[in-house]
């Protein structure tokens, strides 16, 4: 059982595409529509297994498992051990790795929203003292 600081980076950078592709299918608006269809398909559907697998494209930590499995099948990735239990290793590691990169963009995300709202709330505030002061001084003409 080795450890190298290879496999440790590995694991960092690996986890980056990983997180990448697993919420832009299932976050963002470019696939929005075939999400909703999901979405309906994992609600409508008779057979459990159906509505399973459509449900697996609209949550991004259960898709984040499908990606890991398919980068690791791409990759070869292991870690700390050679053969199928580095395998193992690898993908229970990488999943929670991307799932932190997840849970640390979408954070990102709201803090950035919330500034901007902030902004746009003072901006609002500024111009209607502006528009204040100016009726004040035109009416004291």
């Amino acid at each position: 059982m080795y450890l190298t600081w290879q496999q440790i980076v590995g694991l960092f950078v690996l986890a980056i595409p990983i997180a990448c592709v697993a919420r832009t299918v299932t976050a963002e608006e470019i696939f929005r529509e075939p999400r909703e269809w999901c979405m309906n398909q994992s609600k409508a559907c008779r057979r459990l297994l159906y509505r399973k697998f459509f449900y697996l494209f609209t949550c991004e930590y259960c898709f984040s498992h499908w990606v890991t499995a398919g980068f690791l099948a791409i990759t070869g990735y292991h870690l700390m051990y050679l053969g199928w239990r580095g395998i193992i290793i690898a993908f229970f590691s990488l999943v929670f790795v991307a799932n932190i990169y997840m849970s640390l963009f979408s954070r990102l995300r709201i803090d950035i929203t919330s500034e901007k709202k902030g902004i746009e709330a003072k901006e609002k505030e500024i111009e209607k003292m502006d528009s204040e002061i100016a009726d004040a001084t035109a009416g004291s003409r």
